[in-house]
């Protein structure tokens, strides 16, 4: 069957809804910008009021016979080489949960990196599937996780043989990719799955130069955020499946059991006119933020007192399989600051907003968005932080852990300990008591500590540190850290 990727259904779609000038007796409320509050549409524009109708009894009709969304999504499956693709207005975050859920139920176990999103253990909570953790790479010079390799998720299969399959995250949000092809090799050879968190690899199938994407490489379920690294807006997602270890209905309810019944229209836009500018024009666009991208690291690479971690300090044995460039991930403890103090003074002083920060980086992403106007705002900006960093006052210090220091034993299931009798206790009480709670640096929103594991000093000292020294921790109730959840004794 060809396909015609200059077709956009669900666009084409909302143009005849405006064209046919179509009142809805229905939700939404705001009736097509009419009942919005002037304010609002002064500041959002009606576009995005027109734009928001009911996907069926507005975008198509109330038993959707036009196929409006069936076909935005083979159109998008068939610009990425998949054979079952679903989008989500809910995020990468409902994605990987709905991938979970088809193929491990309560009590069951699962192998998933420990480098995982909070996500997946907010999935694991709300299931009772028992999590198998794969330790990542770390690498201890740089204090930094890369995904486990193929044959760290061969031992795990080996001792334990009755899990489900497994789950690993690639790209991180680092930019470091995993061998995919190989685990999905060790997984197909005992006829398991392997879902692939790939919420940062959504521009990956458009162009040579980039690393492997999870359907080419294999993995049966991948899932994918077009408003990270794509042009679509926040909280759209889709989730490709191949193969026949899962049965595409099975996927798709245990989506319907999670996503809303009132999807967003303006997100489904976003994605099926994403899937369209890719399939078109994907090529030239990623090749153009590729070559910005080596000029911009190129640059920064001169400015004293920062690096710009590349593929050598990435790849390698015991590191990671590939590396994205996109991601533009630079070191600025030379500068004698934080990622965190640095992140604040660019966003007070250049009104620029770094991704990630962490004790020792901050990272810039680049994407097809991306000119030399934005890039050369960055590349001022940096420099002026290199010529300020002398006067800024020195970062708290971080107390990180080694690698073997930071696992923890997952003494319990991470549903019972959330679920179960808790208690706050004070911090310095916290050690040897099992966490009841999730404490995640965000972003990029990997706990550090999850309910189930037992906690040690180090951890606490590192999360107490880190929050001394500007690192943000949303999830945890008390942010400040004083008081930690536990599961009562």
């Amino acid at each position: 069957m060809s396909h015609d990727h200059t077709r956009a259904p669900v666009l084409e779609a909302l143009a005849e809804h405006r064209s046919k000038g179509r009142i809805g007796f229905t939700p939404p409320g705001h009736k097509q910008a009419r009942g919005a509050d002037p304010a609002v549409r002064e500041l959002l524009g009606d576009a995005a009021f027109l734009g928001d109708v009911l996907a069926s009894g507005g975008l198509d009709d109330r038993r959707t016979r036009g196929r409006v969304l069936e076909r935005a999504e083979r159109l998008m499956a068939d610009a990425v080489h998949a054979e079952h693709t679903f989008f989500s207005t809910c995020g990468s975050s409902l994605s990987v949960k709905s991938a979970m859920l088809s193929i491990a139920g309560p009590g069951s176990k699962l192998l998933v990196g420990r480098d995982a999103h909070k996500s997946v253990v907010s999935g694991l909570i709300l299931s009772g599937i028992q999590p198998v953790w794969v330790e990542p790479r770390w690498d201890d010079k740089r204090h930094l996780a890369h995904a486990p390799g193929a044959e760290d998720f061969e031992a795990a299969f080996a001792a334990h043989p009755d899990a489900k399959g497994a789950l690993v995250t690639s790209p991180t949000p680092y930019g470091a990719c995993a061998d995919l092809s190989g685990i999905a090799a060790v997984c197909h050879s005992r006829s398991r799955p392997l879902v692939v968190d790939e919420a940062w690899g959504a521009h990956l199938p458009f162009h040579p130069d980039l690393p492997s994407w999870a359907m080419d490489a294999g993995a049966d379920i991948c899932v994918t955020s077009i408003h990270k690294m794509g042009s679509g807006l926040e909280q759209g997602s889709v989730f490709h499946l191949q193969g026949d270890l899962i049965d595409p209905e099975v996927l798709e309810n245990c989506a319907d059991l999670l996503g809303t019944t009132s999807p967003s229209t303006l997100i489904y836009a976003g994605l099926d006119g994403w899937r369209r500018q890719m399939a078109l024009h994907g090529h030239e666009l990623m090749g153009r933020a590729l070559d910005l991208a080596a000029e911009v690291r190129e640059a920064i690479e001169t400015i004293d007192g920062l690096h710009v971690n590349d593929r050598a300090d990435f790849c390698g044995p015991g590191l990671a399989a590939d590396f994205d460039p996109l991601p533009v991930v630079i070191e600025v403890d030379g500068l004698g600051t934080s990622g965190y103090r640095a992140a604040d003074w660019l966003r007070r002083h250049h009104a620029l907003d770094a991704h990630l920060s962490d004790h020792r980086r901050i990272s810039a992403q680049i994407t097809h968005g991306d000119d030399h106007d934005t890039t050369g705002l960055l590349l001022a900006a940096l420099r002026d932080l290199a010529h300020a960093a002398p006067h800024l006052e020195p970062a708290p210090p971080v107390e990180v852990p080694t690698s073997a220091e930071l696992r923890m034993e997952q003494a319990i299931l991470p549903r019972d300990a959330f679920f179960g009798p808790t208690e706050d206790v004070p911090v310095a009480e916290a050690a040897g008591r099992v966490a009841a709670e999730m404490m995640t640096p965000y972003p990029p929103g990997i706990p550090t500590a999850l309910p189930g594991e037992r906690l040690t000093e180090p951890v606490l000292r590192y999360l107490r540190s880190g929050v001394a020294a500007g690192m943000n921790l949303p999830d945890a109730k008390d942010s400040e850290l004083n008081t930690v959840r536990v599961v009562a004794e």
